[in-house]
């Protein structure tokens, strides 16, 4: 897989499902925390208009999702136990890697640093994931990764209706399409519990800075790249429907 999966600074307990789903699908809004108080403070004035802290961090978020969620996808095509989940799969590796793209385009444009490492917490989530087989495993990565993209989906909104730099406000276009597309294909897997992901989506725990955050990436380290995958054959674009009862 691309990425590192370092599990310094990881400090949760692996244990049974409703332990996974309790303790560990508690994401902080993607694992990136604000940097002040005052997240519409513009950090830099650049050709593409303002770019405030809230803007900065979401850049990074997106980035961030793409470093866990794309090789969890991976895991979800190899290890899932259903064709709906193995589609899920197909749907993550191939909607992070577009979002990836973009980040890595509009960072330099930005004066942006991406992180090449999930967040320890987001690290978690794999290799937690990656411990189950079978069923067990649909449903740990499907609940999880349903509760992270339940999370970021208003984010998304706020900050499309906010920014007034025109990057991004392009890569907010594509996270709203690639985020619903993988909350539907999510949801198509039969296994998520609706239920518990509102209440964990809602009420997430307050976990310690270094759990959310990013490490930095190494100086001189050249930028982690996720692989497009257009064998897979997917839209990520445009979710297609659930289907309707009668």
């Amino acid at each position: 897989m691309p990425i590192s999966r370092n599990t310094a600074g990881t400090v949760f307990v692996v244990g049974a499902l409703g332990l996974t789903l309790t303790a560990l699908a508690y994401p902080a809004m993607l694992g990136v925390t604000t940097v002040s108080g005052d997240p519409s403070r513009v950090v830099a004035s650049t050709r593409y208009g303002p770019l405030t802290e809230a803007d900065r961090d979401f850049v990074v978020k997106v980035r961030s999702a793409g470093l866990w969620e794309y090789p969890l996808g991976e895991l979800a095509l190899e290890k899932g136990s259903t064709e709906e989940m193995r589609e899920a799969g197909r749907h993550l590796i191939v909607g992070h890697a577009g979002l990836d793209e973009l980040c890595r385009k509009i960072a330099p444009e930005l004066n942006i640093t991406l992180p090449n490492q999930a967040t320890p917490q987001q690290q978690q989530f794999v290799q937690t994931s990656a411990a189950e087989t079978g069923k067990q495993f649909d449903t740990t990565a499907a609940n999880i990764m349903r509760v992270t993209h339940g999370q970021i989906f208003p984010t998304i909104a706020k900050i499309r209706a906010s920014t007034k730099n025109t990057l991004v406000r392009q890569l907010a276009d594509l996270a709203n399409d690639t985020v619903l597309d993988h909350i539907t294909v999510l949801e198509k897997t039969g296994v998520v519990n609706f239920e518990q992901v509102n209440f964990q989506q809602t009420t997430p725990p307050k976990l310690p800075k270094e759990q959310l955050t990013p490490p930095p990436p190494q100086p001189g380290s050249p930028v982690v790249v996720l692989t497009a995958r257009p064998d897979l054959n997917v839209n990520t674009a445009s979710p297609t429907p659930s289907p309707s009862a009668g």
